[in-house]
């Protein structure tokens, strides 16, 4: 099945409020499960935090952890605002609207960077694989997870009726674009390999999720 790129921002109040709506939660956990086993530490980077459910996640978890979130859409980050005014740990994540593919953030200047599903929003996902490796300090974790596109549009209609039964037409309609965005685990391996993120696993975790990840 060919690849068929979403737009790169999900920034209209609709779009926002409706990917702020699905029930994220069992594959959130899941994220943060993953990046603490890793052993994530320190000051860490989530690039494209959407309105962000992970770094809040992450702070739950680890107390001696400071956060940096970074996001291009403006409806994204006032979701995320209101969430960290409302959270005991908003003093530990710093929201910035920024651009994934060209960060204004020094490198190796970061213990941990993850990203959740921010691949498929990418014509060209090599500069923000760039920018990624770039700032993780050398022994540093990385976790980037994405979905990964299906063979067949059968296949596309399966996931999105297990996973997304009560999302509605909205919701229904957001996951179906998504797999049809995404790329192939051949296609990240080769991206990853030329964008220096060669040392990084490539791990299937799932029928429609993929990670690169490195370890502490």
């Amino acid at each position: 099945m060919n690849r068929v790129p979403e737009p790169e921002v999900m920034d209209t109040p609709d779009e926002a409020s409706a990917y702020d709506a699905m029930d994220h939660a069992q594959v959130n956990a899941a994220f943060v499960d993953r990046l603490v086993a890793l052993g994530a530490r320190g000051r860490m980077l989530d690039i494209g935090t959407g309105p962000g459910h992970i770094p809040l996640l992450v702070a739950d978890r680890l107390a001696d952890c400071s956060l940096v979130a970074v996001d291009l859409a403006p409806a994204m980050l006032a979701i995320a605002r209101g969430k960290l005014d409302a959270s005991p740990h908003g003093d530990r994540i710093e929201l910035r609207l920024g651009d994934a593919k060209a960060l204004e953030l020094p490198d190796g200047s970061f213990d941990a960077v993850f990203s959740n599903t921010i691949l498929h929003h990418m014509t060209d996902p090599r500069p923000f694989l760039r920018e990624a490796a770039r700032v993780l300090r050398p022994g540093g974790v990385l976790l980037i997870r994405d979905l990964y596109r299906p063979a067949s549009e059968e296949e596309v209609d399966r996931l999105v009726r297990a996973h997304a039964p009560t999302a509605g037409p909205v919701g229904q309609a957001l996951l179906r674009a998504s797999l049809c965005a995404a790329l192939t685990p051949d296609e990240l391996r080769s991206m990853a390999d030329r964008c220096g993120l060669s040392a990084a696993d490539l791990v299937i975790d799932s029928d429609r999720h993929m990670s690169l990840q490195i370890a502490a």
